[in-house]
């Protein structure tokens, strides 16, 4: 049977395509690739290190923040836990949709190779501009000055510390990261395990304390649970939103296909593995804050895992602030290698500069990528109202989610007979399907703002691709040949040499 042809369909390259005379083979320095397998990137994740990707991304801040957005809408703690269960079996029927998809289309990219091989190149390239100018690069700006902001906390106990303090350091740990996705794999799944069994340790020791309180006879906030409960289905849409939030980054594992061994085991096994998991830790964490916490003291606290820590661990509470920032260091380090490949393959279809697809002879590692990344983060640090991209980071990532599932049933009807290792259930895409409509549709009314910027924003893509795909600029094809001959001397890189089918 045959596969999609992702990466064919999301041609043409015109203006960013590598002239033929710039693909020159180095023989001299190309020692460290064997010369059956060529300059690409080597499968060196294993299904441990799967698992490690899945749970590290996911099991950022968001953890130690959210609960109070979701107890906001919900207004109750039993209808909050309904909704922190409910957004993990979510997040696992969306996993598993994306597990036929990443097995389907055995292709590195995730949503971006999922949009394209069903809808076609402008609505993928679309998507990259998205991800370009919001969805990644704001994640990880974000990230990193969560990182900054509760590393310096204990030096500025009785205030905020200083912006540029902050931004300094969160520019710091991006450039620090990058190196080390740079020059090794290996290091990053090692830093990745780290920190992912760092965070998982943390967040047990907000469970033990709220077991031992709990089991202590203090169970009185657990008496009314359902009280004050909001049924209306905004408020219930950004309850969901919010807890959302903390389980982004299931999909990111599809981003690195390439390098996953045996991805059509591995990668049904890691989202089988890290999403229950995740979700129970989740829900017992939360158990533990609303068991210890009053609704009010959780309402009035920017970072409930910190207000937790100082009620319950005394002059331990500390810990709780160097363990946010574990998880956030964690969590930048995996966003980074796994978006990074985005780029790498948007550009290797063609629809970014070809200098972006360069592979490191010696590192096998696509280095101009990653640098890419870590400029636009960097950029995005230094600019004031970062926080602000919030608002229109969860509605964009809904609607491209919905589409992309979209794509499964589309290509479902479309192309039956494609070898499918993986055939989900038919219901569950359906019912995944229903629920980002809804997620989606409720945006317009509780946010229309954001989605009206945010609609713009990817409405914008369509004349970018047009000057660049469809009718190329001569001098921009220019620029792009002589970007791509600058990196290729400068990293010492080359062009990816796999082969697909």
């Amino acid at each position: 049977m045959a596969r999609v042809q992702a990466s064919d369909e999301l041609v043409p390259r015109p203006i960013f395509e590598m002239p033929a005379n710039a693909e020159v083979r180095d023989k001299q320095n190309s020692d460290n690739c064997s010369q059956d397998s060529g300059v690409k990137l080597k499968k060196r994740i294993n299904l441990i290190d799967g698992v490690a990707i899945i749970v590290g991304v996911i099991v950022g801040a968001g953890i130690f923040v959210s609960p109070k957005g979701v107890l906001k809408y919900s207004g109750s703690i039993g209808q909050s836990i309904v909704v922190w269960i409910l957004c993990g079996v979510l997040s696992m029927l969306g996993a598993l949709c994306y597990a036929e998809l990443g097995t389907m289309i055995p292709k590195s990219g995730g949503d971006y190779a999922y949009i394209g091989a069903a809808f076609g190149p402008l609505a993928a390239f679309l998507y990259l501009c998205v991800a370009l100018l919001i969805l990644v690069p704001t994640g990880n700006a974000i990230t990193a000055l969560t990182f900054a902001q509760y590393l310096l906390q204990p030096f500025w106990p009785s205030c905020d510390a200083p912006i540029e303090a902050v931004q300094l350091l969160a520019a710091m740990i991006t450039c620090l990261l990058t190196v080390i996705n740079c020059y090794n794999v290996k290091w990053v799944t090692r830093v990745t395990d780290i920190f992912t069994g760092t965070k998982v340790f943390a967040l047990l020791v907000i469970v033990a304390a709220g077991a031992w309180y709990l089991f202590s006879g203090r169970a009185g906030h657990w008496d009314s649970p359902m009280d004050g409960t909001l049924t209306a289905p905004g408020f219930i849409a950004l309850a969901f939103y919010n807890g959302l939030f903390s389980y982004s980054g299931w999909n990111y594992l599809n981003f690195v296909t390439e390098e996953l061994r045996d991805p059509y085991k591995n990668l049904p096994k890691a989202i089988c593995i890290s999403m229950p998991v995740v979700t129970i830790i989740y829900v017992v964490t939360n158990v533990a804050y609303f068991s210890v916490l009053t609704a009010d003291e959780i309402l009035a606290s920017d970072a409930v895992a910190v207000t937790f820590g100082d009620k319950m661990l005394g002059f331990m509470s500390w810990l709780i602030p160097f363990f946010v920032a574990c998880s956030t260091f964690g969590s930048l380090n995996g966003a980074i290698f796994a978006s990074s490949r985005l780029f790498f393959v948007g550009a290797r279809n063609g629809h970014l500069p070809a200098a972006i697809s360069l592979i490191n002879i010696s590192c096998l590692t696509p280095i101009p990528s990653l640098i890419f990344l870590c400029i636009l983060t960097l950029i995005l640090l230094f600019i004031k109202d970062v926080y602000s991209l919030i608002n229109y980071v969860s509605y964009v990532e809904a609607l491209f989610t919905l589409l992309s599932v979209s794509g499964l049933l589309w290509l479902r009807y479309k192309q039956p007979k494609i070898e499918r290792p993986i055939r989900v259930n038919l219901a569950l895409p359906i019912i995944f399907l229903i629920t980002c409509i809804f997620l989606v549709v409720s945006s317009v009314f509780q946010s229309p703002i954001a989605v009206g910027v945010g609609t713009g924003i990817i409405l914008s893509g369509i004349p970018v691709y047009l000057m660049t795909i469809y009718r190329p600029v001569g001098w921009l094809t220019k620029l792009s040949i002589y970007l791509n001959q600058c990196c290729s001397k400068f990293f010492i890189c080359m062009p990816n040499q796999e082969k697909f089918d």
